[in-house]
């Protein structure tokens, strides 16, 4: 069974970090461009931040500001989002995915069931 499983959020103080983690099962996530995704209340998804396995290039969205570091363990077959200075705008359902890469959600085809982030 092809899925994503995402793990890592919670509750944290502005100015704190998190690291969220996705194990993939079912698939080589080798073989896909990988991405984050969120989305908060009563607003769209959007992304977040974009890793193509092949080159090992990344992808940030501007608002993210170098905050967040989003890398990939091809051995365990996961990839992780490490998120630092978090910001209450910061709160929202991270979903990490797999698919052409890129930043707009539309482009990914396999995705988690989304962990929660809250910053306050």
């Amino acid at each position: 069974q092809v899925q994503l499983v995402e793990s890592g959020g919670g509750l944290v103080q502005p100015g704190g970090s998190l690291t969220l983690s996705c194990t993939g099962s079912g698939f080589t996530l080798a073989d896909w461009a990988l991405g984050w995704i969120r989305q908060a209340p009563g607003k769209e998804r959007e992304g977040v931040a974009s890793i193509y396995t092949a080159n090992g290039g990344t992808f940030y969205e501007d608002f993210v500001s170098g905050r967040f570091t989003i890398s990939q363990n091809n051995e365990k077959n996961t990839f992780a989002l490490q998120m630092n200075d978090l910001e209450p705008e910061d709160t929202a359902m991270y979903y990490c995915a797999a698919g052409r890469g890129g930043l707009i959600p539309s482009v990914y085809d396999i995705w988690g069931q989304g962990t929660q982030v809250t910053v306050s």
